[in-house]
């Protein structure tokens, strides 16, 4: 499995955001140049971001981005999710009915088994500890 880079940059633009929490919104260009990221790229992820409601926008001069929710309440896996969708590795781990073999497959029980601990592990990471990490860092 292959995480794009929808993912990647998500995870990068929402540890800005949080880096950033509690001052002014902050402007797309200010991501972008921060994270080496398109604003064009940019603007297409944080719209799924804005719908899932991790991120809103505040119109005007001093307008931007801001997180929506404390940085602790967002995992690295919502964020993953919000861009990407399921990441369930083969189709039938989240809908058995796409495959007439589901129930007497082997190798679903272990794409399901892969789904969980990749899941788990996502869902362990919040924004918090990477901002944190990404603070250390700079």
């Amino acid at each position: 499995m292959r995480l794009s880079t929808k993912a990647r940059y998500a995870a990068r633009a929402m540890t800005e955001l949080a880096v950033r929490s509690g001052r002014d919104p902050v402007k797309l260009r200010d991501i972008a140049e921060s994270q080496d990221i398109s604003i064009k790229y940019l603007e297409q992820l944080m719209h799924p971001l804005r719908v899932s409601g991790y991120v809103k926008t505040l119109k005007g001069s001093r307008g931007g981005y801001t997180l929506n929710r404390p940085p602790e309440d967002i995992s690295l896996y919502d964020i993953v999710h919000a861009v990407e969708g399921s990441l369930a590795p083969v189709d039938c781990v989240d809908d058995p009915g796409v495959c007439k073999r589901a129930a007497k497959c082997v190798t679903r029980n272990i794409w399901v088994n892969l789904h969980r601990v990749i899941v788990d592990e996502l869902q362990k990471i919040t924004l918090a500890e990477l901002a944190a990490k990404q603070k250390a860092m700079k």
